[in-house]
């Protein structure tokens, strides 16, 4: 007497295993370019050529998964469900990178955001950090479309005077985890206070470079930025993002500030009293 066919006896679809297997190695991939750049284990282009053939594996998998989805269907096959894994792996790998590419359609080609685009602060001790041809800001060029994309960009304006501004600025930048490569506080032959800065991406962890200058104006002070990726010919908006949100956390910590208390006045100082002397007239 046969035996009949018992449910999970159908033969697995070789596609629907290679499609997992394709996604595990596609997230591998990728969590190990992501550890290459934060860790600077190689240079820029050879992290980044890994992440993207961890992009091309997960294409793969999706592509692996549709097969199989198609093989299942029409032969009866098993592994409907290792098929819907490597498909959703591969998706979820490129979720977040195609939203970023979608994004920066819309915004220009850019990678230089600055408050001040007349007269942009200036990176010093960043410049020995930047590839070469990277340290002088663009111009005109890259001011017309920052101007047309981010017309919020613009300086901060505070009635508060420089020194505690740098203070408060000092401690922004320190609770945001920013590496500060250099600070100059004002002084009394430099008015002006200076701040630069190095600020990673939370995922793929690049370096960006944030210089932060203060000036005085009037009774109190003018904070510019400039935020500046190190590679690349387009930051998809993170620049600008960072700098709006470093100003916005600025002026809630100046307007939250306390009031500066008054020193009591102090009593003017009476005239000493004249010591008598010891010498006596002359008797006539």
């Amino acid at each position: 007497m046969a035996r009949r066919p018992q449910f999970g006896d159908e033969p697995l679809s070789r596609l629907a295993v290679w499609s997992a297997r394709m996604g595990w190695f596609a997230l591998a991939v990728a969590v190990l370019s992501v550890i290459i750049l934060r860790s600077g284990l190689l240079e820029i282009i050879p992290a980044l050529t890994t992440f993207g053939a961890a992009l091309a594996l997960a294409v793969l998998a999706i592509l692996l998964a549709f097969a199989a989805f198609v093989a299942i269907w029409r032969q009866g096959l098993a592994g409907l469900g290792r098929a819907l894994l490597g498909m959703i792996i591969g998706i979820a790998l490129l979720a977040y990178p195609a939203f970023i590419g979608y994004r920066g359609l819309k915004l220009p080609r850019i990678d230089d955001i600055t408050t001040d685009t007349t007269n942009p602060p200036r990176f010093d001790v960043l410049a020995r950090l930047r590839p070469r041809g990277t340290t002088d800001y663009p111009g005109q060029r890259f001011a017309i479309q920052q101007r047309a994309a981010y017309p919020d960009v613009v300086p901060l304006q505070l009635d508060m005077p420089v020194k505690p501004v740098f203070d408060i600025v000092q401690g922004i930048v320190t609770k945001r985890k920013w590496l500060v490569v250099d600070a100059r506080a004002p002084t009394p032959t430099r008015r002006d206070a200076v701040i630069e800065s190095v600020s990673r991406t939370p995922i793929m962890g690049f370096r960006d470079d944030v210089v932060i200058r203060i000036t005085p104006a009037g009774t109190g002070a003018r904070v510019d930025v400039r935020s500046a990726s190190r590679y690349g010919f387009s930051d998809f908006g993170t620049n600008a993002r960072r700098i709006r949100a470093l100003l916005d956390d600025i002026d809630d910590a100046v307007g939250n500030a306390p009031e500066p208390r008054a020193e009591p006045e102090k009593p003017e100082a009476k005239p000493a009293p004249k010591r008598p002397t010891s010498r006596q007239p002359a008797s006539r």
